[in-house]
């Protein structure tokens, strides 16, 4: 059985599970992910984004053949089961084309998920929530219904002459913002239960005028703003009694569970909550790919204290990187007074997108490998790394740069692991 299918009927049935869906194409990311399910014996929920991977390349010029082959790839050599891995697409729709009229903005969408699905991509969230140019803000719930029918159709097209399991779906037109809040957040609004059976009701009448009501099981997540997010600086804490309401709402469904996006840096006891709230699909992205970072400097202070750095560091080539292709941050970071700070320390993380910049690439190479022609002194891993000199104490982990690197995103995955895992 499809194993999205079997996690909702286990949740629907009582037992409190839920799956973390990580959402990053760096490799240190997926590597980590992957080993971690490994060891615990779970599956691999891996998920690409619309801007990461598309027909046209994406940020990290893939597609997304190319990007299930690196997913696979790595499962390869880390010893995972292929058939333990599951691929997904998170946003697809006219995200990477709003600036485009919706006609052909959407023809660009219907391109990309026909690619993800004939590449083995099996959890497919259709978003197509955002306005197009010539579109008004927000769209009708009905408007985002009959276009994310429209991409299921060919979503389902593509299924039926690729072969293998069936995708399922997830929907929704609360969806928050990829990549977390761009502007100072103090409160959020939950959704309300009533918008919950209005968006249902619109996507049930979008996809019978499709002809997809036997998909319709399929369906097994709906995105919906549970009161988490989290902007430069500071998170946004779910609070399980304001969002009382609204988890009730969808224990009426048979098939359906929440997929709780932007629940990065949330507490532990937060993400168990979220999963018992029936918030069963947790998405995260940022959060991993800023321990990347954060472990990264800490190595590179590490390299200047043993005297191991030779020109330019990684921080330094990486700002630069940033500086000069200020693309993917400029919109975000606009006070200059804090605009150093906010490109390293922003919760938003819009380091991310430059982490496979040649330079960058070459230049966290070479910090690893001058790292690693000697052991490192555990005086400096407490000093800079406190929770992976704990981890080599306890001979947990080799005192190697790539493993207390792949250490640092596993800390972050492992609290989500024991989230969706079944309660003692």
């Amino acid at each position: 059985m499809n194993a999205m299918l079997e996690l909702v009927r286990r949740h629907k049935s009582g037992d409190s599970v839920g799956i973390y869906s990580v959402c990053s194409a760096h490799p240190v990311v997926l590597e980590a992910t992957l080993r971690l399910a490994r060891e615990a014996g779970s599956m691999a929920l891996i998920e690409a984004t619309s801007n990461q991977v598309n027909q046209d390349g994406g940020y990290t010029g893939m597609r997304p053949a190319d990007f299930r082959e690196r997913v696979l790839s790595l499962a390869a050599e880390v010893g995972l089961p292929q058939g333990r891995v599951v691929l997904g697409g998170d946003h697809l729709g006219p995200n990477c084309w709003q600036h485009l009229p919706s006609s052909a903005a959407l023809s660009k969408a219907e391109a990309m998920v026909g690619e993800y699905v004939a590449a083995g991509f099996r959890k497919i969230h259709l978003d197509c929530s955002m306005s197009c140019a010539g579109d008004p803000t927000p769209l009708a719930d009905a408007v985002v219904a009959a276009r994310a029918a429209r991409l299921c159709r060919i979503a389902e097209d593509a299924w039926e002459r690729s072969g293998g399991e069936a995708p399922v779906y997830v929907i929704g037109t609360e969806v928050p913002k990829p990549g977390g809040a761009a502007d100072d957040l103090e409160t959020l609004e939950v959704t309300d239960p009533e918008a919950v059976s209005i968006t249902l009701e619109a996507h049930r009448a979008a996809f019978a005028a499709e002809g997809l009501e036997s998909v319709w099981p399929r369906v097994v997540g709906l995105v919906v703003q549970p009161g988490v997010e989290f902007d430069h600086h500071k998170v946004i804490d779910y609070d399980r009694q304001k969002a009382q309401r609204l988890s009730r709402r969808i224990t009426s469904e048979p098939n359906l569970v929440f997929e709780a996006h932007s629940t990065d840096y949330q507490k532990p006891s937060g993400l168990r909550a979220l999963v018992e709230d029936h918030f069963a699909i947790l998405k995260v992205g940022p959060a991993v790919t800023f321990a990347v970072r954060e472990t990264l400097w800490a190595l590179v202070d590490i390299a200047r204290e043993l005297h191991r750095s030779e020109g330019d560091t990684l921080k330094e080539v990486t700002l630069r990187a940033m500086r000069g292709n200020p693309k993917y941050w400029r919109s975000y970071y606009t006070d200059a007074a804090h605009e150093t700070f906010d490109l390293q320390y922003s919760l938003s993380d819009r380091i991310r997108y430059y982490w496979s910049v040649p330079e960058v690439q070459q230049a966290c190479g070479t910090l690893l490998r001058r790292l690693d022609a000697t052991e490192l002194p555990l005086t400096l891993l407490s000093q800079y790394l406190p929770s992976q000199y704990a981890a080599i104490r306890e001979g947990r982990l080799a005192n190697e740069a790539q493993a207390i690197l792949l250490e640092g995103v596993a800390r972050v995955l492992r609290q989500y692991a024991q989230a969706c895992g079944p309660r003692n």
